[in-house]
């Protein structure tokens, strides 16, 4: 698959874009782990145009992440069409255009996937940001604004004459957050459409090996894009490029796995501050597969999930790592 001249190799797999989540920590692990590109945190086109230090911090892409995309989202065309251009400055690789996020600070206010609502801007602001940028620009949205509004295969055909190079489809419309289960038949029917030349990325509830493999080969996709299966596991993308290489799963141990925590959370405290990076980790240590089916667990979860300062959040790893995870008599079935 290509996008523009970046060419990502067949079935590729992304780590999606996802707030308070792809800082540049996390997206250099899940590019070593595997990941064939990786996109930023959302970056709100106001917020840098006003030059807001958090949000031009974004734009920061490390070498080793490449290829690796910026995105943006806004609600004019003037804003969006500025804020690609400084985006540009960063040299990303690709500039994605955020049409997907369903959380009422931004879509109630008319952005991400609240430009469903009002198609004619959506199309305008894609067009201007084509044209304003040199860099290949992609676009990332979802089934529809609600169950009655599904008219991705339509909009598909349309993005692509904005002159966009690949679309990302979410399979889930505004109106269902992340709720219910992603219903891909409407990705796979824009993909099947025949006047579609552009690749097209799939995204939603890939949370395995077996289910990325299924997928790719059910609804013909070009990529697939790798979400919130991926916090607290970046692991999942050298599983996942493995099994679609030969259908075995790599032997990665609980000790590995713990070691990207620990870096993660070095990291985070290295780019913030202590007090914050821990609170910015906790995220990805709630979400860890690596601590889950843990027989009386729960005391231990609380502490960890709370500690406050680096030292105690890693004597309680190291109690994790040297004492919990090596009783095997303490895991239960999930």
């Amino acid at each position: 698959m290509k996008i523009g001249n970046i060419n990502l190799g067949e079935r590729p797999v992304m780590l999606a874009p996802m707030e308070d989540v792809t800082d540049q920590s996390f997206r250099q692990i899940c590019r070593e782990q595997g990941a064939d590109m990786v996109y930023t945190e959302f970056v709100s086109a106001d917020a840098l145009i006003r030059n807001i230090d958090s949000t031009l911090r974004k734009l920061t892409i490390h070498p080793a992440e490449r290829p690796a995309a910026i995105q943006i989202y806004g609600r004019t065309v003037e804003s969006m069409v500025e804020a690609a251009r400084m985006a540009e400055a960063a040299q990303p690789d690709v500039l994605d255009i955020n049409f997907g996020c369903p959380v009422k600070k931004v879509a109630g206010k008319g952005a991400g996937a609240g430009m469903l609502r009002n198609i004619p801007l959506l199309l305008e602001i894609t067009r201007e940001v084509v044209k304003a940028v040199k860099v290949p620009v992609t676009v990332k949205t979802r089934l529809g604004w609600d169950h009655d509004s599904k008219n991705i295969v339509e909009l598909a055909e349309q993005l692509q004459d904005c002159g966009i190079k690949a679309l990302t489809i979410h399979g889930r419309t505004r109106s269902q957050m992340y709720n219910g289960e992603a219903d891909w038949t409407l990705i796979g029917a824009v993909k099947a459409n025949p006047r579609m030349t552009i690749p097209i990325i799939g995204n939603g509830d890939i949370t395995s090996p077996q289910k990325l493999a299924e997928y790719y080969d059910r609804y013909g996709v070009d990529g697939i894009m790798v979400g919130r299966a991926s916090i607290g596991a970046p692991w999942i993308f050298r599983e996942m490029k493995q099994y679609l290489a030969d259908g075995t799963l790599p032997e990665i141990s609980d000790s590995e796995k713990m070691a990207l925590l620990r870096r993660q959370i070095a990291e985070s405290i290295d780019r913030i501050d202590e007090r914050r990076g821990i609170l910015h980790i906790r995220r990805h240590l709630a979400a860890t597969p690596v601590l889950k089916g843990i027989y009386d667990f729960r005391s231990t979860r609380i502490a960890m999930l709370q500690a406050g300062t680096r030292v105690e959040l890693e004597a309680i790893l190291d109690h994790i790592e040297q004492d919990i995870l090596p009783d095997k008599s303490r895991r239960i079935l999930p």
